[in-house]
């Protein structure tokens, strides 16, 4: 029997982010993909025009349902759309301290549309400390998070270490968006690990719910974290080479990954 994923994430009826692309990414991999839905989203693979975070009682209820009847070896964080539901996130993630738990914090879209209140990023952090095994901001999130405006892979490290003393969460900084080659930086509360990888010169829709999965998958199988997101790394590239067009907007992960 295949293992059981779980994301806890919003939900894109273009099915190329959130929850859906989670479930396709652990199904990839050889995982059952189990979904909580956080947010409901009007959008396409272009832009995010409204945004409706659903009842934090109802976010618990979806989890103690599924939870009644299966067992998780690995849980994924994504879009919570609300500072509650954000906390309902931290109590699931604190249920479950033995397994796998990626975070990736999502702030904006990338069309700026906010996905959740201003207010709840200052506590972020405190409200998920020492609750991961991993987080994965992008440059914008981790300014956000440290406080440090990101220019350079030097900057990068220091960011990763800031938002690590703050969170106690290893950190993988994506660094997808500054000028020149392309690098992620992690840092484990040790030591650092640089990532530097072929840059993909496409624009494709959830590119940061697949790594966030693909990295909860490969830790499910035994890797360690540096490998893992290595490995996560590596498949989320290649699949970016085969993204294909969606609609008039944004490209997306080919159906078969």
């Amino acid at each position: 029997m295949p293992k059981n994923l779980l994301s806890v994430a919003g939900y894109d009826p273009s099915g190329g982010a959130g929850v859906h692309l989670d479930i396709r990414v652990f199904n990839h991999l050889g995982f059952r993909g189990f979904g909580i839905l956080t947010a409901v989203t009007a959008q396409n693979s272009a832009r995010v025009d409204q945004a409706f975070p659903l009842p934090s009682g109802l976010v618990r209820g979806q989890y103690v349902a599924l939870a009644g009847e299966a067992r998780f070896s690995g849980i994924k964080v994504g879009m919570a759309g609300s500072l509650e539901n954000l906390a309902a996130a931290a109590r699931i993630l604190s249920a479950n301290p033995s397994i796998p738990r990626v975070v990736d914090p999502v702030f904006k879209a990338s069309s700026g549309a906010r996905l959740i209140e201003a207010g709840a990023v200052p506590r972020f952090l405190k409200l998920l400390r020492g609750k991961a095994s991993l987080l994965t901001p992008n440059l914008d999130e981790a300014s956000a998070l440290s406080g440090q405006r990101i220019r350079t892979a030097a900057g990068m490290k220091e960011a990763a270490r800031r938002i690590f003393e703050s969170g106690h969460i290893p950190c993988l900084l994506k660094g997808g968006h500054l000028e020149g080659e392309a690098v992620d930086v992690l840092y484990d509360g040790a030591d650092f690990e640089v990532y530097r990888h072929a840059r993909v010169k496409k624009s494709v829709h959830g590119t940061g719910c697949f790594l966030s999965a693909a990295i909860l998958g490969f830790l499910v199988k035994g890797f360690s974290l540096k490998e893992a997101c290595r490995r996560g790394i590596a498949l989320t590239v290649r699949s970016m080479q085969k993204a294909v067009p969606a609609g008039g907007g944004r490209m997306a992960f080919p159906f078969s990954l």
